[in-house]
């Protein structure tokens, strides 16, 4: 099938050279001439594990092109992808303007029949929306269908290739179909394609994210209180996991989620809540409770220094918001960074990824170390935001000899209590006991 992808960032670029790999010819289109000139030449503008020997295999095999120009993406496809940003606007709602601007140059372009395909995280009646802003501008008939993504960063290669299921928003048989043929390759092992309409397709997309969110944040909530009362929250984790209505994923307590999807898709939904009268009063608490935990670090480093960082250097392992990528949208390492640079503290960092989008936020205020060991030496503490595979097994030994004192504030949890205390540092850590 001849398919057109707009839009290159994490979904839309996995999405279409994913679809190229199953034999599709896939043209994705991106305004950015530099980006479109550099993935002409073989270059993977992101980092996504495996997405770059998909990438160049399928250009090599021609199935897989680049171009700036929308027309020349409606002239190739039958099947069009919007993949756009839909960032969060500031009353939380979703800004909708790449998608419904896309939306109306394709109705001035398009000269036959075409399925468009929200796969952008959208509001529950964008598809409507969508297919006016189209219509507007032309009489050619035309379907639109909601396509929600459930890609993990890290992970998006595997999930798009082997999906838990895939979801169809459609009115119309014929689009159904259509996509139904296209999706068919990724499910031969019987995972469902399931179609309905496009409403609830959307609100599925925002549903999933946000019930994932609610049980991370429930178990921030759990971990403080078992500091409190000097419990260990990897203990209630386990007893908590062994449970099937429950599940043993996303009980790990940490520093908060952050990302593209989760505080974004969260906001968004209680928006569209507040626009029909609805409060999500779970999902405000949710919000408000993740905006805490980012920080929850930082007061428990100024107590250990009774007060005064200023002048103090910290290193910090992991920027991004999650291992396997190089995002660093809402991650809780920037809010801590912030915070300790406003008190008067340096910060020396290392992410195997990451750094070169820091360094777009933060400049040259920040160190930027060439390894993990770079970034620990003679500072007076470190601070682990993310759980990179690379920092769980440290030399122990050579981290307390370029620390200038043993000190850890892990906000990942990375280490098991008894192995740390051997060890000889003080640790604090997310729900367990704080004084090591």
């Amino acid at each position: 099938m001849k398919i057109s992808v707009v839009g290159t960032g994490y979904v839309g670029l996995v999405t279409g050279t994913c679809l190229a790999e199953t034999g599709n010819d896939v043209l994705c289109i991106d305004i950015d001439e530099n980006k479109v000139e550099k993935m002409k030449n073989g270059e993977v503008p992101i980092y996504e594990p495996h997405l770059d020997v998909l990438f160049q295999r399928n250009i090599k095999a021609n199935r897989l092109f680049f171009s700036t120009s929308l027309e020349e993406g409606l002239k190739h496809g039958d099947i069009i992808f919007l993949a756009l940003p839909t960032p969060e606007d500031e009353d939380g709602s979703a800004d909708l303007s790449y998608v419904l601007g896309c939306a109306s140059d394709i109705g001035k372009l398009m000269k036959d029949y075409k399925v468009i395909v929200d796969k952008s995280t959208v509001p529950v009646g964008t598809a409507e929306k969508v297919t006016q802003a189209i219509a507007a501008h032309t009489d050619v008939e035309f379907d639109v269908v909601s396509n929600p993504e459930f890609l993990r960063e890290g992970f998006a290669v595997d999930d798009f290739l082997k999906p838990e299921r895939i979801i169809i928003g459609s009115s119309s048989e014929k689009a159904t179909e259509l996509m139904k043929k296209l999706y068919m390759p990724f499910v031969r092992s019987g995972n469902p394609i399931l179609t309905m309409d496009e409403k609830s397709a959307e609100l599925t997309k925002y549903a999933a994210n946000s019930f994932l969110a609610t049980k991370i944040t429930f178990m921030n909530e759990i971990a403080n209180f078992c500091e409190r009362v000097g419990a260990n929250v990897d203990m209630v984790r386990l007893g908590m996991g062994t449970d099937s209505r429950i599940g043993k994923r996303f009980l790990f307590p940490g520093i908060g989620y952050g990302g593209s999807c989760f505080p974004k898709d969260v906001k968004a939904l209680c928006k569209s809540g507040k626009d029909v009268g609805y409060n999500f009063s779970i999902l405000d608490a949710v919000v408000e409770v993740n905006e805490v935990q980012k920080k929850v670090l930082v007061p428990r480093i100024e107590t250990y220094y009774s007060g005064n960082i200023k002048g103090k250097t910290f290193a910090i392992w992991g920027l991004a918001f999650k291992p396997e990528t190089d995002d660093i949208r809402e991650a809780p390492a920037l809010y801590i960074i912030e915070e300790l640079i406003k008190r008067g503290a340096n910060i020396q960092v290392f992410d195997p990824e990451a750094m070169p989008n820091v360094k777009k936020k933060f400049g040259d205020s920040i160190k930027y170390a060439l390894n993990k060991d770079e970034a620990t030496k003679d500072a007076d503490a470190l601070i682990i935001c993310t759980e990179w595979s690379l920092f769980r097994t440290p030399d122990f030994e050579k981290l307390r000899s370029n620390l200038k004192a043993p000190v850890i504030f892990d906000g990942r949890n990375l280490y098991e209590i008894e192995d740390i205390k051997n060890e000889g540092f003080y640790y604090s850590s997310i729900g367990r006991n704080l004084n090591i």
